[in-house]
């Protein structure tokens, strides 16, 4: 059965082959949305990156590349393709807040992924959140409950 997805996935393990050239093609597509709304006047330090799964992962790689500072990067049940290029090759937002937020119970991405990525985004990123959600699996109800801000204003990720 043939997939959408944003990347080809050759593995689930975090030692596999990754898909470099589809994880970087993606990216920059992530980043041309940027510019195209930084050309219609939103400045991109108001734009938050966010995704669930493989835009999750997504958008971590894709906010950790991009030169310019965002307001901040939401992964829910994710983890960061090419993690070993890391912390070499994020190339801005370093002061960018991330949240990142797993059921302990993910048996696609298995939460320990999520935890060692926010491990390792701590060492190079000021601002790192990581929630475990006790009995989810590979779902996000409850995380985005979290990762939405009710009042405009999210408490991890400023205004």
């Amino acid at each position: 059965m043939r997939m959408t997805a944003w990347f080809d996935l050759c593995s689930l393990d975090p030692n596999g082959r990754e898909d470099e050239p589809g994880i970087k093609a993606a990216a920059e597509g992530i980043h041309r949305l940027i510019a195209d709304e930084e050309k219609a006047g939103i400045s991109s330090d108001r734009i938050v990156l966010g995704g669930f799964s493989m835009g999750g992962a997504l958008a971590l790689y894709s906010g950790l590349r991009y030169p310019k500072p965002l307001a901040g990067i939401l992964g829910l049940s994710c983890w960061l393709p090419l993690f070993k290029h890391f912390p070499a090759a994020a190339v801005g937002n370093h002061d960018t807040p991330i949240m990142m937020c797993h059921g302990d119970c993910d048996d696609l991405v298995p939460m320990r992924w999520g935890q060692l990525t926010a491990d390792l985004l701590k060492t190079f990123v000021k601002d790192v959140t990581f929630r475990q959600y006790k009995g989810m699996g590979h779902s996000s109800c409850e995380e985005l409950r979290d990762g939405r801000p009710s009042s405009g204003r999210h408490p991890h990720m400023g205004s």
